[in-house]
């Protein structure tokens, strides 16, 4: 392979975030795992739901990578000030060889998301819908831009749960779990390169505590195991509170920086959590292994 074409292919690969996709996994396998289905997996009771969880982490690869392409594409002209490294102001990619590849990658994520069902079809659909809208109209706008990104996590896991028919229906309100998280992130993240603000690093130590306190209190459901979960929560809350901490008693671009990466890395284990409880702890094992390996990549790839 010659180095112009390996020079392309990073390119394109910092393009889609591929840390970022590592923790979009997560989101399938605790809505896989919520609506029943991943500990009948790894029962051996119904060998024919590893094929639908291939089809929905394929289909959550293309929609997050293809949304957050789309991000690059829609912020060009900003990013040639702001963060002139970037694939598209650096020159290594086109605008349009950009758009492209992120069209590519949605429609993959729904025609994957479609072999699953019409439900994960409507959900992948509507997860497009969030992150296109976010792309290019709400990301200024201080609620709909976090709300728009919060909804696309927040439909991410209940595509895992559309696996099952009617779980959706059924498990719609685990979704406020990671909108509310993600948004906090998303307000956190506008401080990256000139700073945040005091507030904004407390409102989400205040989201991350309130996170806490809904995953504590599923267990006053018959079937969620809150001791299984507790261990992957406390490693959520010490993943997260110390940075944003620091964020708020210095929010310099540096710690900002650092606190919105342990936030987004942190959405594994706050999954594993979930899927930990409703599919016992080896199950919430399986989802964290995905935490190293995104802190692996997250070393040669931007996360923000």
């Amino acid at each position: 392979m010659s180095r112009t074409l390996s020079q392309r292919m990073r390119a394109f690969l910092e393009l889609a975030r591929p840390a970022n996709v590592l923790t979009a996994f997560a989101d399938i396998l605790a809505g896989f795992a919520a609506a029943g289905a991943l500990a009948d997996l790894l029962s051996g009771g119904q060998s024919a739901l590893l094929g639908d969880l291939g089809w929905l982490l394929a289909a959550t690869a293309g929609l997050y990578a293809g949304g957050v392409v789309f991000n690059d594409v829609f912020d060009a002209a900003l990013d040639a000030a702001e963060r002139p490294e970037r694939p598209i102001p650096s020159g290594r990619v086109t605008r349009t060889q950009a758009a492209a590849f992120g069209s590519v990658l949605l429609a993959g994520g729904m025609g994957a998301a479609a072999c699953v069902g019409l439900w994960s079809f409507g959900a992948a659909a509507a997860i497009a819908c969030c992150a296109l809208g976010y792309d290019a109209a709400t990301k200024q706008h201080d609620t709909a831009g976090p709300l728009s990104v919060g909804l696309c996590r927040g439909g991410n896991l209940l595509l895992g749960a559309s696996a099952v028919p009617g779980a959706i229906g059924n498990l719609w309100f685990l979704a406020a779990i990671p909108v509310a998280y993600v948004a906090s992130i998303v307000v956190v993240s506008r401080g990256e390169v000139h700073g945040g603000e005091r507030r904004a690093m407390l409102f989400a130590l205040c989201v991350t505590g309130g996170v806490c306190a809904a995953l504590v209190a599923l267990g006053f459901r018959a079937d969620y195991r809150t001791l299984d979960a507790l261990p992957f929560l406390a490693l959520f809350a010490f993943l997260t509170a110390p940075s944003f901490r620091r964020a708020a008693a210095d929010p310099a671009p540096a710690r900002v920086r650092r606190a919105v990466q342990a936030g987004v890395l942190a959405l594994i284990p706050l999954n594993a959590t979930l899927t930990a409880g409703f599919a016992a702890w080896p199950a919430g094992l399986l989802a964290l292994a995905l935490l190293p390996l995104s802190m692996l990549v997250a070393r040669r790839f931007a996360v923000t």
